[in-house]
């Protein structure tokens, strides 16, 4: 019955007809990358759910360069193709890439001035076909083929900063890879990080910083590869011990209207995303220090000099973004309840390789992170079902000692409690860090990876699931990845909640009503007709006319039972694309006539296609 649950639950329409059908055998014709817009996510508490109320996990890794001076992703300087690495990165089980952006270069691409790119090779030599004075040919590429779409007509002028980002996303979808965009810095910067707010460098104010994400939200509209977007990336500050109200350099917390309170900046910016594209999600981080509310304390109670006792601490730290105690007092709350199924919180954590915390100080184990930050800082948020968690950041060199008991401690709560990650970070330029690349950016890190890829969402038997319904992870032909309608199909376990299935249907999406069980009638050709006091289809759905059923499941009216007749029902279910009356009399797997065909006789005759039915009706 698992597995009849789960394919009831994951019909997906043309991208389930299609994997089913190769899972059978049945020989078809290579598709290209997911264009469906299928792919939108959403909240219900703690949890994330596809269009069809199935949980997902979002289990990736962090990429940068677009924020930086070079205005494109780090690493393509060298002899790397993106296209190879993108694919790497896919079969290597990264389901979701979070590129860090600035403010800065998306104003340029909104203006219509992109910035130019440095750091890359691309080259195309000879860009077409040259034929010699003695008839030879010397063919396109021979010369040098690497990056051939970051290069114009020429093969050798770089294309803009906006024309490659928008290749990469198009290569991002190939590989069936899911992108969320983080605005790291307001400045074109690689230090931007540094800097506490989302407003005040380069020119960038606040209404800025909200444009240009609404203009790239709109942008992206209708293509289900960016899934969201982080708002600001580590908003932070602390305040000096001056006796002074809460300063207007840092990032704040509470529920002012103050340019500088976070809170409400990101709700509304949050809101003009989802103007534009309601099907975002919107990952909003923490701050870094929030009062001592259970005191009594606001941001602008003034603080006292370098307090010396527990009793004088007047705020309580965290990692830059990393503090969502303030969502206890303030949470986001969106105008409508659709608005606020797309928010997310994402704080971020790190170990003592970063820096030695208090947390830290005496030894350290998974219930004294809870008890002395994680739970009060962020974890609440999931234990009380308020929202998604995704740790935006986490990550750190493998050292041995307590820098690495820290990450399998973080590995292992996220896989005991569902809580989505992306890994800071590919790029082995990242000082306190490293990468998960060498510096070539071409091999991996095995005992980093070794690490991360525990974490990363997986079927039982170690194949890796994406978020794209159609496109497998890693592309077409991937041997190590699976769509999201291929494992929903399969019925097989994942490592989600450490193997658990708690909460794996949406309860606000209710699937297909469940075939009978093996202990129920099933409807036979002689069940009387309904009765007079049955209640009538209305007059707007009406029931197709009764009469003779030329060929039980011959949706298209071909004369055959195959997979088109299940694609032509699917569109018909999704998108109220008509049948003929015949038609829908074939349609209709059960035996019955005074019925609408619905998406149990499609997955009936997908059953039947794919020889798990020996005959229909049912």
């Amino acid at each position: 019955m698992r597995l009849l649950k789960r394919l009831m639950a994951g019909v997906s329409a043309l991208a389930l007809s299609f994997s089913m059908a190769a899972s059978a055998g049945t020989a078809l014709p290579t598709v290209a990358a997911d264009d469906t817009n299928d792919d939108w996510l959403h909240a219900v508490g703690s949890r994330l759910y596809d269009s069809q109320g199935n949980e997902v996990w979002l289990t990736g890794a962090n990429w940068f360069g677009f924020n930086c001076s070079e205005n494109c992703l780090h690493g393509l300087n060298t002899s790397n193709n993106a296209d190879d690495m993108l694919r790497d990165i896919a079969e290597h089980g990264i389901n979701v890439l979070r590129f860090p952006i600035s403010s800065e270069l998306l104003k340029s691409w909104m203006d219509g001035k992109p910035h130019e790119v440095s750091s890359v090779q691309a080259v195309f030599n000879p860009p077409q076909d040259v034929i010699g004075e003695d008839g030879s040919i010397t063919p396109a590429g021979a010369y040098g083929d690497i990056n051939r779409e970051f290069v114009e007509a020429d093969g050798k002028t770089l294309k803009n900063s906006m024309e490659i980002f928008d290749v990469v996303i198009r290569k991002c979808k190939e590989n069936g890879l899911k992108v969320i965009i983080d605005i790291h810095s307001p400045d074109a910067n690689n230090s931007g990080h540094n800097y506490e707010l989302w407003y005040g460098k380069a020119g960038i104010t606040t209404e800025i910083w909200q444009d240009t994400l609404v203009w790239l939200a709109k942008k992206y509209a209708n293509d289900d590869t960016i899934i969201g977007y982080d708002l600001k990336n580590e908003p932070h500050g602390k305040r000096g011990y001056t006796g002074d109200s809460c300063p207007s350099d840092i990032a704040k917390w509470d529920g002012s209207t103050d340019e500088n309170n976070w809170a409400y900046a990101a709700t509304n910016c949050a809101e003009a995303i989802l103007d534009v594209n309601p099907n975002a999600l919107i990952f909003i981080e923490g701050v870094e220090q929030y009062p001592i509310t259970e005191k009594g304390y606001t941001c602008d109670t003034p603080d006292v000099w370098e307090p010396k006792t527990e009793d004088d601490k007047r705020w309580n730290g965290a990692w830059w973004g990393g503090n969502l105690r303030g969502v206890k007092d303030y949470p986001i709350t969106m105008s409508t309840p659709e608005k606020q199924s797309k928010i997310v919180y994402s704080p971020h954590d790190y170990g003592t390789g970063v820096y030695t915390q208090t947390w830290f100080h005496d030894g350290f184990d998974t219930q004294s992170l809870l008890d002395e930050y994680w739970y009060d800082t962020w974890v609440y948020i999931n234990d009380k079902d308020i929202a998604p968690l995704l740790i935006g950041e986490w990550g750190g060199f493998v050292d041995g000692g307590k820098n690495e008991q820290w990450m399998r401690l973080l590995q292992q709560y996220m896989i005991d409690h569902h809580i989505n990650h992306t890994y800071w970070c590919l790029n082995p330029n990242s000082g306190d860090t490293g990468g998960l690349f060498d510096y070539g950016f071409t091999t991996w890190d095995k005992p980093r990876y070794e690490i991360l890829e525990k974490v990363l969402w997986q079927t039982d038997a170690g194949k890796y699931i994406g978020l794209d319904h159609q496109t497998p992870l890693g592309g077409e032909g991937s041997t190590t990845g699976l769509s999201l309608t291929q494992f929903y199909a399969s019925g097989e376990g994942s490592n989600l909640d450490a193997g658990g299935e708690k909460h794996a249907q949406d309860p606000d999406i209710q699937p297909t009503d469940p075939k009978p069980t093996e202990t129920d009638p099933v409807p036979s050709e002689t069940d009387p007709a309904p009765s007079e006091t049955d209640p009538a289809p209305s007059e707007t759905d009406p029931a197709p006319t009764p009469g003779k059923v030329t060929l039980c499941g011959d949706v298209d009216e071909s004369g055959k039972v195959d997979i088109l007749d299940v694609i032509v029902l699917n569109k018909n279910l999704m998108t109220g694309e008509a049948l003929t009356a015949q038609g829908k009399r074939n349609a209709i797997t059960t035996g019955e006539t005074d019925r609408n065909p619905d998406a149990m006789d499609a997955l009936n005759i997908l059953k039947y296609v794919v020889e798990i039915y020996d005959s229909l009706p049912v």
